[in-house]
């Protein structure tokens, strides 16, 4: 699938997901179109449980607030299921949604397939009009992009109020 471009709107989808809050699961289908009017961050990570994941997404985690101030929403996305996020985010303390793309269709429809095995580490924005307004995909590894810097793109987009697009991070 080629990659999506900057500025064109992002690929709709519903997924099963999970969020823990105070130790209760909230199991429901999450839809992107259902985010219009507020920004949204796809955070794609290969594994609940590995290493760099839970890094990640713990790192998320702390800085929630800050993206909450933005008027964001984070939402984690891999390809285990709603059970695996469920165990994962009461294990780790996450309140965000975490997704289950079981099937690999949102993955694939994101372009961050990796080989046909896994799914690349990726940041998608989606501005409050389902426009794709930044991304960062990882070509290989367990490195992240972290909070602070989602954040900045967040408040660039901001700060714009209008239609404007963010680059495309190169990736690394």
């Amino acid at each position: 699938m080629p990659a999506l471009e900057i500025g064109r709107p992002a690929p709709d989808f519903t997924l099963p997901g999970v969020t823990v809050v105070d130790g209760t699961a909230q199991h429901r289908h999450f839809s992107l179109r259902d985010m219009r009017g507020a920004p949204v961050v796809l955070a794609f990570y290969p594994a609940d449980n590995s290493a760099a994941c839970t890094a990640q997404l713990c790192s998320y985690q702390s800085e929630l607030a800050g993206f909450e101030a933005l008027g964001a929403q984070v939402w984690g996305i891999s390809r285990q299921d709603a059970t695996s996020h469920e165990s994962f985010a009461a294990r780790q303390g996450l309140s965000f949604p975490l997704l289950a793309d079981e099937k690999g269709d949102v993955v694939e429809q994101y372009g961050v397939n990796m080989f046909g095995i896994g799914t690349r580490r990726s940041i998608f924005i989606i501005d409050a009009d389902g426009v794709l307004r930044w991304k960062h995909v990882a070509l290989l590894g367990v490195r992240f992009q972290s909070a602070a810097r989602i954040q900045e793109q967040l408040r660039m987009l901001d700060a714009r109020g209008d239609a404007g697009a963010v680059r495309d991070d190169a990736a690394s």
